[in-house]
This record gives C-alpha cells, structure tokens and sequence, in this order.
C-alpha cells in the first residue's frame, strides 16, 4: 500500500455539522461511571475513547493502546490518556515504557494548541501542545473520534479553529492567533513527554476491555489528583525536567521564520557555484587525505569532564567557592583554560593508530571469520582503520557481512548480491520516455538525484571533472536504492552519506547493499513527518540539560530548545562539519556502536560545551548561533571531541541512556523481519 497522504478531510461545515450530532463517544461512557460523578466533588467524564494509542517508535505493532478521557471538574476541563495494562502485541515494552507515556490530570488551562491530522489512508491522530511549549506524543485514534473529541472540547472551553491552519485548534486564546500556530513548521510528530510527578498512580478501573486488563483512572481518585482551577487562575505544575525521563522540548512556535528558512536550506547552499563550503577548501582535501589542524576552539572552564579550548577572553562560570561546578550527574572540578594544554580528560582516552592489515588479521580465524568482534570495535573505536583496509572492513561494520562469515562465504554473498542488484537497477532502466511521461514520482526523483549528485563532493578527484563516471554510480546507486525503497525514496542529504561509501568500496553492487545497510539505521532521519530528526533533537536537548545545565538554561531562556541549530550535525552525521577523512573516521567509530549507538548526540554535546563560554558570553540568540553553529564547517578537532564524547557518555551512564527515546535513530536494526518502510505497519 501506498504511503498515506496527509488531507485534511473536515472544513467548517462539517464542523458545524459535528456540533449537531454532539459527543458520541461520551454516549458510548459507561452509565454506572457516569452515575458516580456526583458523589465526587463534581468530576465528570464528558468524553471517553477506548484504543487511543501512542507510537514510542515506527513500528506500528510496538503501538501503546489505551483509553482517552475528558473530565470536567467545576469550570475546569482535563485530559488523561491511560495504557491499557498489558498488550499481548508489544511483549517489549515494559510495564515502566507504559507509564513513562501516561498522560494524567492536564488541565486545558495549560492547552496552547490541537493540531488535529485525518489522512486519506491511515488512521487519525492530535497534537496537543502545551503554553510552555511542550508537546505531548500523537494520539492516534484507531477507531476514529477526533470531531467528537473537539466538539466536547468546544462545549466546556474556548476554541477556535487557526485561521493560518485550519487543522491547528486554539485554546484560550483571546487575541489575534495569526502568527501563532504550529502550521509554519509542518511537523505531525512529535515525541513525548513524561506525565507529571505529582500525578498519583492511579488504580484500575473495574470495567474490562475485550479481556485485557488494563490500568486507568477512576472518578474518585481524579478529583484528588486534579489541582484545583477555578476557571481565571491557573496552577503551574512543577517541571519535571530534571527527570531524566522521556520529554519534548519542541519549542515549535518560537521558531522564527529564519530558522524555517535555514533548515531548508541546509542542503543548498552555496550551489550557486556547485560547490560546498568545504569543498572551496580544496587545499585542504587532497586525495592522500592529508589536511591542517583544525582551528583552536573557543571555550571557558566548565563544569563536566570536558576541558575547553585556551581561546575565550569572556569566561563564563558557575562554581561554588571551592572552584567545583555541579551537574545533575555529579560534581567535577572546574578546569582553567590556562590548565588546557597541561590536562588529559579524565576518562577520555587518547587516540590510537588506526587499524593496519598486519594487526586486522590478528582477529581473523585461518577461515576469515572474526574471532572477538567486541576487541575489534573496541579497536576501530579508539583509532579507526586505514584506508586501504576500509573496504573490507566497512562491510562488516556496516552488517553487509556479519561478523561470523568467513572469506568464502563473503565472496559468494558478493556474487548473490551483485545479481540482485543488477535486477533492482533494471526496474528503472527498463523505463521507457512514453511510461516516464505518466510516472511522475519517478521523473521528480530522478531530477532531485540527477540535481544533487553533481554538487556532491566534487572537489574530490574522485568525483571531479565532467563525465565523471562515478557520478554516474552515484545517480545509479540512489534511483536503484529509490526503487528498492520506494516508500523511502530520495531524499536531500542521502548523496552525502552514499558519496563516502562509493570512494571505499570502489564497486557499485558493495557500495548499493553497504548504503542499504547504513539506512536501515539512518534511513528514519528522512522521514516525510521527521520523526527520526526530532526523536534524536530532543535526546540532545535533555543531554544537554543532563550535562551541562547553565548551557542548557541559555537556550531556553533564548528559545532555542528545538535545537534546530543542530539539525545538518544529526542528518548526514556531521558530513559537511568535518574534512573527508576526518569524516570517514568519525563514521567508522559511531558505526561500532561500542559506547553507545548513540554516541553522535554525545559528541554533539561535547561540541556545545567546547564553545559553550563564547555561546553563554556572547548571549547568542536562534539566528546567531545557527550562524555560529554552521560557521564551525571544518574547525572542529575531530580526536579531541571523540575523547569529550567518550568521556560524557560514560560520565552520564544510564541517566544518559533514560534521556534517549526508544528507537531514536541510528538504533539497531529490529531483527522482526520487517525492513524500513512507511507502509501501513509503519508510521
């Protein structure tokens, strides 16, 4: 099936026409609950709606279902969204996942905005966003009740329907709602926060759903965990952000129209000339890979493991008077840039020479196979490999091979996979002019890929020059992977992570199934509602409130918690930040998964706490330090930051790992037998 379009199926008369028909689903509560409700303190459920689900990840099956409720108390409305108990469809969440994601008590007082989505094919589903900016996961409705569930909304609160969005509902908003809708940014997904500590557990209810048990709230115990409202004043419930804990930080409307512009741009600029920022360097990217040191970074003694660099002349610092700065993960002596060169990191270890082919066969049985493929990423982790013995390497790295296959069997994988390749790549060859004209979707790819591979990486000579037949791999390479992945496709920014890969493997059917294999873990970061970008944006921003708090406080207080700034760094994993070897090196160390298979949101970090004297002194707002962020393109040393990221990951432990969503990119692929997709069983 084809992946669903986003239509938005209701305008205002059918509204109107919903307001008619009234609440069905309140109908549909349970009498008895209903009979309750004056025997405590004037609570209500004026809406209920059996399987609601939240996705924690793409998968549909690993969906979380529950029962979504409205609930009035006094003049006051609530929301609360309760999982079912146990799901005998997600076997792998755990009984904390569920809780993590239960919605408990919010008042609509604190409700900014409902985006609401009714696609064509699929299933309806809101976003609810909160004043502060939060936003809670998609609620998706398997059996429909979006209109009800906003006409209810209607008949208790004051709603009004964007007039930039027709799909964005307003709340309790009594001026002009032009420029403050959600509608800019285009965003159907977002991901989720924790429901608030001071929500009490709530006991199960004694109705069954279909024989599962489930846990959810009942009257009696909702007015004791609603705080009081009496309509003009509001509670402010406690932020739980130093929870490490799954929360949203999508500050979606302070987003300014620059930032908008500049995340759409990331992958056009400078094409003016078919050359990158990087690429006009070209002195600095000869085919030996040999470049300058980076620039010296600027930054002030901090307050983690992380020593910045001697450059700053504006230090910025929050100690105490024994010289120590405290983190939520602990307290560590403030280091003086004066100090830098004379100090190593306290964990990060130095960097290693990199894997040569007398010590790689050290790990190999007479066979081929790996012996202990631990010591081996272990190896590659800590000083990468040599280039000559890359393309050997990076197909296992990669899982082209595994770890266990021998020499022989890696070659008949070869020629199997060579074949198959040849057939996919005939699909679209096969194509006539007369079947292009009435294929849209194949010639708009086509172009993109024809547009974008001639811009990339051209300084190289490996891709220099016109006719250059391996940019002709490049195109061929992406319109076959377009049509092996056709619900994937193409996408801006899939050039830059194939480009490295090609130069390696110096075949077309290796470099094919290794890129397969890359975006089997990458290929979330372009999906159309980019669930992939903000899962990882947000993991950033709660490791960044983990780490280095003060940091984390100057974003907020500039709104920047989107963390847009660092949107190119997570797509195409710092490739245009780093010189080409430089970025061949880095790959291959995140692709060893030793640490963390995160450990790109840690170098991130590290990254933001080198620079983080001149961010805080300079007080850089969201334009300024999208600028900065971008003019750091090939001033970043690579090795010194591998030691802070190394050195944060294990200084944050678990309480690093709590802050990362489940299946936020570049996870592991599942082994369900399900590859990457957006058909039905995949958001």
């Amino acid at each position: 099936m084809q992946e669903a379009e986003l239509h938005d199926l209701s305008d205002d008369a059918d509204y109107a026409a919903s307001q008619q028909e009234g609440s069905a689903s309140m109908m549909r509560c349970d009498s008895s609950k209903l009979s309750t409700s004056s025997e405590t303190e004037g609570a209500e459920i004026v809406y209920l709606k059996d399987n609601v689900a939240i996705h924690p990840t793409q998968y549909a099956f690993e969906r979380i279902s529950g029962r979504l409720k409205l609930i009035k108390q006094g003049s006051a409305l609530f929301m609360t969204w309760i999982p079912y108990k146990r799901q005998s469809t997600n076997a792998k969440l755990s009984e904390k996942d569920r809780n993590l994601y239960t919605i408990r008590a919010v008042p609509f007082a604190d409700v900014r905005s409902i985006r609401r989505h009714t696609p064509a094919l699929g299933w309806q589903y809101i976003i609810v966003v909160l004043s502060s900016g939060l936003a809670f996961p998609p609620l998706y409705f398997y059996n429909g009740g979006v209109r009800e569930f906003l006409t209810t909304i209607k008949q208790h609160v004051f709603l009004v329907r964007s007039v930039e969005d027709t799909n964005v509902f307003l709340l309790n908003d009594f001026q002009n709602p032009l420029q403050r809708t959600l509608s800019s940014l285009e965003l159907p997904r977002a991901v989720p926060i924790p429901s608030m500590p001071s929500a009490p557990v709530l006991p199960r209810e004694s109705t069954s759903h279909e024989n599962q048990e489930r846990t959810d709230v009942g009257i009696s115990d909702v007015s004791a965990s609603i705080p009081q409202y009496n309509g003009k004043r509001r509670q402010k419930f406690h932020d739980p952000a130093r929870d490490i804990s799954i929360q949203v930080l999508e500050k979606f409307s302070f987003v300014t129209k620059f930032a908008r512009e500049t995340t759409s741009q990331l992958f056009r600029e400078s094409h003016g000339n078919g050359f990158r920022p990087l690429e006009r360097r070209k002195s600095n990217q000869s085919d030996d890979y040999s470049h300058k040191p980076s620039d010296d970074a600027e930054g002030v003694a901090v307050q983690s493991p992380v020593a910045p660099d001697p450059v700053e002349k504006v230090p910025y610092r929050e100690h105490n008077r024994d010289g120590e700065a405290a983190t939520n993960v602990g307290t560590f002596e403030l280091i003086s840039y004066k100090e830098f060169d004379k100090l190593s990191l306290v964990w990060g270890k130095p960097r290693q020479p990199p894997l040569g082919l007398e010590e790689w066969a050290t790990f190999l049985d007479s066979e081929g196979r790996v012996v202990d493929s631990k010591a081996l990423r272990k190896r590659i982790f800590y000083g990468g490999i040599e280039h000559k013995l890359r393309k050997e390497v990076w197909a296992i790295l990669l899982g082209h091979h595994t770890y266990e296959s021998t020499y022989a069997e890696r070659k008949h994988q070869r020629s199997i996979k060579k074949t198959e390749y040849e057939t996919i790549k005939s699909q679209w060859q096969s194509i006539s002019p007369a079947q292009a004209k009435r294929f849209t979707k194949f010639r708009e790819r086509k172009g993109l890929i024809e547009k974008d591979v001639v811009r990339t990486d051209r300084s190289l000579s490996f891709y220099d020059g016109d006719d250059n037949p391996n940019v002709n791999l490049l195109r061929d390479i992406l319109l076959t992977y377009s049509f092996y992945n056709f619900d994937l496709g193409y996408c801006q920014g899939m050039s830059d992570l194939l480009s490295p890969i090609l130069l390696v493997m110096e075949d077309e059917s290796e470099s094919f199934w290794c890129f397969v294999a890359l975006m089997e873990c990458l290929g979330p970061n372009f999906n159309r509602d980019q669930s992939g970008m903000h899962s990882q944006l947000f993991a950033l921003s709660k490791l960044v409130e983990l780490l280095d708090n003060p940091l984390h406080n100057h974003f907020k207080q500039n709104d920047c918690l989107n963390y847009f700034f660092c949107f190119r760094w997570m797509l195409i994993q710092f490739k245009r930040e780093l010189e080409y070897e430089k970025t061949m090196r880095l790959w291959e160390v995140l692709w060893t998964h030793y640490l963390s298979e995160h450990l790109h949101l840690y170098l991130s970090v590290a990254i933001l706490k080198r620079y983080r004297g001149k961010i805080i002194g300079e007080q850089m707002d969201f334009d300024t330090l999208i600028r900065f962020i971008n003019e750091l393109s090939g001033r970043i040393d690579l090795d010194a930051t591998l030691r802070d990221a190394e050195a944060l990951c294990i200084c944050a432990g678990e309480r690093g790992a709590d802050c990362i969503p489940p299946g936020t990119p570049p996870s592991l692929p599942v082994d369900n037998g399900l590859l990457y997709s957006q058909q039905d069983e995949v958001l």
